[in-house]
């Protein structure tokens, strides 16, 4: 009998050391959004492309495609901004929910371990707009991205590891296929943040008796 007492307070303290070293406020409901703001992001990407497409004066043409690379770059920073502002709102309310802690070690370590492969990253897609290497930004936004995800793993819960891999493997198949990649972006940032973030909502924010 005590030896069962003993196996359950080693079980019940591996789990508090558990939760303490990993911020697993994260919110299901964030990632459904943030890939639904993502879609629409894309969406819109493609409509403004499909219209430079169509224009037959080369001069025209030109003019065109450079107004739409600022669009194009704004539209993105809204889908981020968005999603950053909804994760942030969602997640606060999660943790008060559960009485934690939003801003502690965990989440410290979280937030820069994630933010040094993505920062890394828009360094280097600013050197590909520079270099007008414009079809390999989608693949290495996806790339370093996964890379942040999978990096941010080992202090949050561990199925955003998936995710990234997910977006690592998307991002070097698009590379293979330049022209393609709003399509490939799509997919990585819109539907496997929706099914990722469906599958963390029913298994860690539903309420369970």
């Amino acid at each position: 009998m005590e030896s069962k007492d003993y196996l359950k307070d080693i079980s019940e303290i591996k789990n508090m050391m558990h939760k303490s070293s990993r911020f697993i406020s994260l919110s299901g409901l964030s990632g459904i959004l943030a890939g639904i703001y993502a879609l629409v992001g894309a969406i819109i990407a493609h409509r403004i492309i499909l219209d430079i497409n169509a224009i037959e004066h080369p001069i025209k043409g030109f003019f065109a495609a450079f107004d739409a690379i600022s669009t194009l770059f704004g539209i993105a920073v809204l889908v981020v901004l968005l999603s950053i502002v909804t994760g942030i709102f969602l997640t606060v309310r999660k943790a008060k929910k559960n009485n934690a802690r939003v801003w502690d070690g965990s989440s410290k370590r979280l937030v820069i371990n994630f933010l040094i492969p993505i920062i890394t990253g828009g360094l280097f897609c600013l050197v590909l707009i520079d270099q007008q290497l414009f079809g390999l930004i989608a693949p290495a936004t996806l790339i370093f991205y996964g890379l942040g995800c999978i990096n941010a793993s080992k202090y949050t819960l561990g199925d955003i590891r998936y995710l990234g891999l997910i977006n690592v493997v998307l991002g070097l198949i698009s590379t293979q296929f330049v022209g393609y990649g709003l399509y490939f972006w799509a997919f990585g940032f819109g539907i496997m943040h929706i099914i990722y973030g469906t599958v963390m909502y029913f298994k860690y924010d539903t309420d369970r008796k």
